[in-house]
């Protein structure tokens, strides 16, 4: 597989330890956008994928390098599937408050009060490009189910972990160790698809 140098583009520091975490794992040589002077590119879609796309050929453009992007959140089954590709900023385009997780993830405890259906899942699709104009960019999709509580627990990961509830082991996302995390969270589902993708493609 190459392991040339590739843009993640995401300047959010949780995802950018995650993903450092897993891909130093297979050699690949990873360099945040914001090292390069990369802007973070619009995302105006509905979608993930689509999402996740134009921030991979934004990064691309801008270094002429391959590009790795992922869009991700959360999406509640009783919210119609909200926040969904608004979950970073869920709350301020709600309530035209802060962008930040603890706003966040009190509007989403709010808009459960008494729904009984707490279904969810983590999203993540990640999309590589090898540049700008890439025909055939790899995609792959990481699904996380779980269910949400009302009171956060744990004191690891970002976003709406405290709130995650995984039912088969018994902790939220905020309690598990960053490394059992890192193995079974949607991106790292997701990566191992993408991984899977590049070596098949280089005939590794």
């Amino acid at each position: 597989m190459n392991t040339s140098k590739v843009v993640l583009a995401s300047n959010n520091p949780g995802k950018l330890k995650e993903f450092s975490a897993i891909l130093s794992s297979v050699g690949m040589n990873m360099v945040p956008q914001g090292e390069l002077g990369v802007s973070e590119a619009e995302e105006p879609y509905a979608t993930f994928v689509e999402n996740a796309l134009t921030k991979a050929r934004h990064a691309s453009a801008a270094t002429g390098l391959p590009a790795l992007a992922d869009d991700s959140g959360l999406c509640v089954d009783a919210l119609g599937g909200a926040p969904g590709v608004y979950s970073a900023r869920y709350a301020a385009m709600n309530e035209g408050g802060q962008k930040s997780d603890s706003a966040n993830n009190r509007l989403l405890v709010s808009r459960l009060a008494g729904v009984a259906n707490r279904q969810a899942s983590y999203i993540a699709v990640l999309v590589y490009v090898r540049s700008v104009d890439d025909p055939r960019p790899i995609i792959a999709e990481g699904i996380w189910q779980g269910e949400i509580v009302d009171m956060p627990r744990g004191g690891h990961g970002f976003g709406y972990d405290p709130h995650f509830h995984l039912p088969e082991l018994g902790q939220t996302v905020a309690e598990l160790e960053p490394s059992v995390k890192n193995s079974i969270s949607h991106r790292a589902q997701a990566l191992k698809k993408l991984l899977q993708a590049l070596r098949e493609q280089s005939g590794a």
